[in-house]
């Protein structure tokens, strides 16, 4: 499969399950805490700057959010994890949307877990890998801004994200940098592999 990620338009931001698009096409699906830099790491790989919005403040995905790449397949943004400042109620609308996309998990063709390379996932980051997992779909862990790691960390804080989210060794993790474009082409590489293999 050749894809010409160029070619993005934004289809619609999902309020509830009878929004979610049901032609067929492959989704991607991104989920990750607020400030973990998701709307970014999109933006890398499409090659736009503000595409995907950029919040000034954490928690400004409150749908899912589909962008159609190519005609061919789906990617798609959940709401942000983890930000206190949302009142209760609204947390629980997303956990809420959030189950109903997952309820049906053939609807994903691959799951990308962003999490901060510097730092020991959360709780919440632990959460959102079991619910990959349960899903039985695949899907790999982003490790975004990797450029603020040095060197000499790099392998001990990836390990330490792959313990603590008690990742199998068939999930893989990369390293990424939203910011600098670090391991975009290993990524849009695994991305393909799995849409080309259907698995």
């Amino acid at each position: 499969m050749t894809v010409n990620w160029n070619m993005a338009q934004f289809v619609r931001s999902a309020a509830k399950p009878a929004d979610f698009p049901r032609d067929g096409l492959p989704q991607v699906v991104f989920a990750g805490r607020s400030n973990v830099g998701k709307s970014s790491v999109i933006n890398r790989l499409l090659n736009r700057k503000n595409f995907a919005r950029v919040g000034s403040a954490p928690g400004k995905t409150t749908h899912i959010n589909y962008f159609l790449i190519d005609r061919k397949l789906y990617l798609v943004d959940l709401p942000g994890y983890g930000y206190a400042k949302v009142s209760k109620q609204e947390r629980d609308r997303w956990g809420r949307l959030i189950e109903a996309w997952f309820a049906d998990a053939q609807r994903m063709a691959l799951g990308m877990l962003i999490v901060d390379a510097r730092h020991r996932p959360t709780a919440d980051d632990c959460t959102m890998a079991q619910v990959f997992l349960n899903s039985g779909r695949p899907f790999l862990v982003v490790a975004n801004k990797a450029d603020k790691l040095k060197k000499s960390e790099v392998e001990g804080n990836i390990q330490r994200i792959r313990d603590t989210l008690e990742l199998p060794d068939a999930v893989p993790s990369i390293l990424f940098s939203a910011e600098k474009g670090d391991g975009k082409m290993a990524l849009l590489g695994l991305i393909l592999n799995h849409l080309e293999g259907g698995t």
